[in-house]
């Protein structure tokens, strides 16, 4: 009988001629387990010692812990970790030569976003076509989609980005990312490979709305062509390396009817926020960081009646406005000198000479509420904008702060009039500890006494039901039963209130 090492030599001459490779240790391996399971002695030849049962029943089962020790080098792990080390090598390799074959078709912005994705599989295929290097179906459709999501999308964030239930992505360095969903933090599986794939991966996102990220300017706030807002921070400043925060944004907008199904509004607030805003009152959406101040501000701007033009104004563009007539303006960061920024402040400004209807401000963070103010007490009522606070007393703290900042000294009363004079709502949202996001207050500001700007709450939520069995808090706004006193005010603008909207509900 022919050696194990002539029976291996045949065994892969037989695999070359199907097709099948034998050029690597792993699958080596393989037919080597082939060929001795097939050759163990199940049935001896004629005069042969018969096995004993002991070495009957462990005789495939040793042949075959042999090619898997000698596939393994006799360690635990070591297959798993040679596939995935064998696949990063290959990923590399033919990402190298699909930049190499396709060039500058990668950036030209004349390519259709489709056809350039009919490209870049077809040229993908055919490079890991030409691979010598055998791959499983699985392992291929793998390698296939990730080199793909890095050269059209976002690399092993990309599938994130496009599941519907995550609705934040951040990641703390290259090999640890985050995601929220349903308003809790959970770590993704995914990873960068190294702090140079994540810098590619940041510099493809800001330098597509002409804006950069390197040791001059480390700090960079950016959006995604669906509207997401991208925060990205690299060293010297992020320690551990580049740390990039994307607040996804829904390409399908949230409606009133859907913050009424979250809980976050009952029907007649709704009714209620709706009648404010046709009536045009100047309103300010406050709330912490992401207790949905945003997705807020896009519901109440959805009331505007169409034949009105809307100007809106962002750090990045994010508000998906439905009506005719918007105009959408957008600040600019320092160039590279220094030099040429535009503020929101500037922005305001300027949008006091393009006869607008309606003001919306993403946020108010600066001096800037010095031109708000001046807008909403200069006939362009109906004016709507959001604001960082902890509440509707602390909103109006957080404005006169802001105003003072504009360098103005002006004295505190005079600014306290003009913010009592230029507001007259505030609906303040907050984000619960079971992740939900709720409209807690919806205050009326009513007027100076003494130097206090005195507010009237018309709904407040109430958490006396406390919380289910799975955390999930359970109350609801309530009216407090106190009417507003601009509903004369809405009347003038032939807008009519249900005045059972407050009345006070039984508990």
């Amino acid at each position: 009988m022919s050696s194990l090492s002539e029976r291996l030599a045949a065994a892969r001459r037989e695999a070359a001629g199907q097709g099948r490779h034998a050029a690597t240790p792993g699958a080596d391996a393989e037919l080597l387990a082939e060929v001795v399971s097939a050759t163990e002695p199940h049935a001896s030849a004629p005069g042969a010692a018969a096995p004993e049962p002991e070495q009957r029943a462990a005789g495939p089962l040793s042949s075959r812990a042999a090619a898997a020790a000698a596939a393994t080098d006799g360690k635990p792990g070591r297959r798993i970790a040679g596939t995935e080390d064998r696949l990063e090598d290959l990923k590399s390799s033919v990402h190298t030569e699909l930049i190499k074959q396709l060039g500058p078709h990668l950036y030209d912005s004349e390519m259709d976003q489709d056809e350039l994705d009919q490209t870049v599989r077809t040229v993908l295929s055919d490079v890991l076509g030409a691979q010598d290097r055998p791959l499983s179906a699985a392992d291929r459709v793998r390698v296939t989609q990730e080199i793909t999501d890095d050269i059209l999308g976002y690399g092993p964030i990309d599938p994130y980005l496009r599941d519907p239930e995550v609705s934040e992505v951040m990641v703390n360095g290259h090999d640890d990312v985050w995601l929220e969903r349903d308003g809790r933090l959970v770590k993704a599986e995914a990873h960068f490979v190294d702090e140079a794939h994540l810098r590619r991966t940041i510099d493809k996102i800001v330098s597509r709305i002409g804006r950069r990220v390197d040791e001059s300017s480390p700090m960079v706030d950016a959006r995604l062509p669906d509207g997401s807002r991208v925060n990205a921070i690299v060293p010297p400043l992020a320690i551990d390396g580049s740390a990039l925060t994307i607040r996804k944004f829904s390409t399908d907008p949230l409606t009133v009817q859907d913050l009424i199904n979250f809980g976050s509004l009952t029907p007649q607030t709704a009714d209620f926020l709706d009648a404010c805003v046709r009536g045009r009152l100047n309103v300010i959406v406050s709330g912490g960081t992401g207790a949905g101040k945003t997705t807020t501000l896009n519901v109440l701007s959805s009331f505007i009646p169409t034949d009105e033009r809307i100007v809106t104004i962002e750090d990045a563009a994010e508000l998906q406005l439905k009506q005719d007539h918007v105009v959408r303006l957008e600040s600019r960061p320092a160039n590279i000198e220094g030099k040429g920024a535009v503020t929101i402040r500037d922005l305001v400004r300027n949008s006091l000479r393009m006869r607008p209807d309606r003001i919306v401000v993403g946020e108010v963070r600066d001096a800037s509420a010095l031109d708000m103010l001046q807008a909403m007490n200069t006939g362009h009522d109906g004016s709507i904008c959001t604001l960082h606070s902890n509440g509707p007393r602390d909103t109006l703290a957080r404005m006169e702060t802001m105003v003072l900042m504009a360098g103005m000294d002006l004295p505190i009363r005079a600014i306290r009039e003009q913010v009592a004079s230029a507001v007259d709502l505030i609906v303040h949202q907050t984000r619960f500890k079971d992740g939900s996001r709720r409209i807690t207050h919806i205050t009326e500001v009513e007027r100076m006494e003494g130097d206090i700007i005195t507010l009237q709450d018309i709904f407040v939520f109430d958490n006396s039901a406390g919380f289910d069995e799975n955390g999930r808090i359970l109350g609801r706004l309530r009216s407090t039963g106190l009417r507003p006193k601009f509903v004369e005010k809405l009347a003038y603008a032939n807008v009519a209130v249900d005045p059972t909207i407050f009345r006070t509900e039984r508990i």
